[in-house]
Formats: structure tokens, C-alpha cells, sequence
């Protein structure tokens, strides 16, 4: 019993200490090519609701994708392993679409946060790439790209459930529209 507790407390402790770990890569097309959106921002808002938190970035250069000024970038807040999202921080974000106009974002993505002090940001420790050497491979490699215009029609808007008045003359038109079909064909093939 005794080597059954200790196997299932080295295995948790195991997967604790390793749980936040990624493997490392290198900042090259390969690893650009594995995300849709790639873009500089900085946090405007910061809306925590556990797994589905969301922030909202002002898009200041975009590398990658179609995206407009204000992007929304999910992320779960409840993880173990998570980024501390504040609002006025400065990144950069690799990530792929979730939605239309939205992304998640992945831990093990390439994403990081602006460190002013630079002895003090491990992100050049563990990918071997400072802030300013990746915010120059991304503009020479990927190019500056067109911010898109913030669209008023929006799709949130497509998946409204209707309210009972509106439901009711809905479901009143379309037995109206069937009953008239049904009449049509039935005079049609008595002929």
C-alpha cells in the first residue's frame, strides 16, 4: 500500500512540476506557418470569466491573418498553465482562429509579453530570441499587413433567438405558407 501512494504521489508531483513546460522552437517559417494570426497589440480590456476569459487587444501591427483593430484573444484563466493577461501590457500573439473574429490562446504558442527589463525576460532565455530581435524577424520575414476596417454588420447577431411575438407570427406565416403549398399541389394533381 505504501508503494501505491508513493507511485501516485511522485506521478502527480510529476505532472505538476512538468505541466507548464513546452517544447522550444525555433522562430522560423515552419514555426510561423503553424498559426493563423500573428500580430503586436496591447491589452485594452480584460474580461475574466474562468475558461472562457477573454482580452481585448488593440492591434498596434499585424504579421499574419485578417483581423480587424480590436481583436478578441480567449484564454483560460482557471489553467494552471496561463498568461497573466493585464490590461496596457504590450505582445506579441500567435494563434489561431476559434471563431470569426476572435482567437484562443495556446500556452505553448510562441506568444509573449513585453519585459522592460531585459535581464529580467525569460522568454529570450528560453526561445534564444529577445523582443525587439523577433518583432524585427516578423516584419522583414512576414511583412506589415492591413489592419481590416471594424465591420458594423456583425455575425454575432446571425443567432438571435427570437422573442415569443416574434416566434408566434413566424410559426403562424410558415403553417400558412405549408397549408397554401399543400392546396396548390392537391388542385394541381387532381388535373
Amino acid at each position: 500500500m505504501k508503494n501505491f501512494l508513493l507511485l501516485i504521489s511522485l506521478s502527480l508531483i510529476f505532472k505538476i512540476g512538468f505541466a507548464c513546460q513546452c517544447p522550444l522552437t525555433a522562430l522560423n517559417t515552419t514555426e510561423t506557418n503553424k498559426y493563423d494570426i500573428i500580430f503586436k497589440g496591447k491589452i485594452n480590456k480584460v474580461k475574466i470569466d474562468g475558461v472562457k476569459s477573454i482580452a481585448i487587444f488593440t492591434i498596434e501591427e499585424l504579421y499574419k491573418g485578417v483581423i480587424s483593430q480590436n481583436f478578441e484573444v480567449y484564454f483560460n484563466n482557471e489553467d494552471v498553465c496561463k498568461f497573466d493577461m493585464r490590461m496596457g501590457d504590450e505582445w506579441i500573439i500567435y494563434t489561431n482562429y476559434y471563431q470569426i473574429n476572435n482567437s484562443k490562446l495556446d500556452f505553448c504558442s510562441r506568444s509573449r509579453y513585453f519585459i522592460k527589463n531585459s535581464k529580467e525576460d525569460f522568454f529570450t532565455e528560453t526561445t534564444g530570441t529577445s523582443y525587439e530581435e523577433e518583432l524585427r524577424y516578423l516584419q522583414t520575414k512576414l511583412g506589415l499587413h492591413k489592419i481590416a476596417t471594424n465591420n458594423s454588420n456583425k455575425v454575432e447577431n446571425r443567432n438571435i433567438i427570437p422573442n415569443t411575438s416574434q416566434f408566434i407570427i413566424t410559426l403562424l406565416f410558415s403553417l400558412a405558407g405549408m397549408v397554401f403549398f399543400i392546396w396548390l399541389v392537391g388542385k394541381f394533381l387532381k388535373k
